[in-house]
């Protein structure tokens, strides 16, 4: 597009992504804590792969599986600031946490530290 003198405008861009962001600090956050063995982004989702559809990981899979050192599994969904749970995604969390784990939503690098002290109070019987 060009303004009145015949100049081109620079293009606005949306974030049509902004869920990237929060999974980059979210990753980030959870990489630097002290408390976190290792941790992974799982891809899931769907694709046309010539002829097939293929899927990847499974319904409510977590954005971020990992360990912290003392042993419990972590799952971290990563919401944009308005994004919500969706029914399956939730259950799945609860799996993990039903099963001694550690599992919450984050939508950024205060929720990890937030979530995972609250996790170090509860193994320790602080909380």
């Amino acid at each position: 597009m060009n303004d009145l003198l015949g100049d081109a405008l620079p293009v606005v861009r949306k974030n049509d992504r902004p869920e990237a962001g929060a999974l980059r600090e979210v990753l980030k956050a959870l990489t630097a804590h002290p408390a976190v063995a290792w941790c992974e982004r799982m891809n899931s989702g769907a694709a046309k792969i010539g002829n097939r559809f293929v899927r990847f990981g499974w319904p409510g899979c977590p954005d971020v599986l990992g360990q912290l050192k003392d042993g419990r599994l972590i799952g971290v969904e990563v919401k944009a600031a308005k994004g919500k749970l969706r029914p399956e995604q939730t259950i799945f969390l609860e799996r993990i946490r039903c099963a001694g784990g550690v599992a919450f939503m984050a939508r950024d690098c205060r929720d990890v530290f937030c979530e995972l002290d609250k996790a170090g109070r509860k193994q320790y019987g602080n909380d």
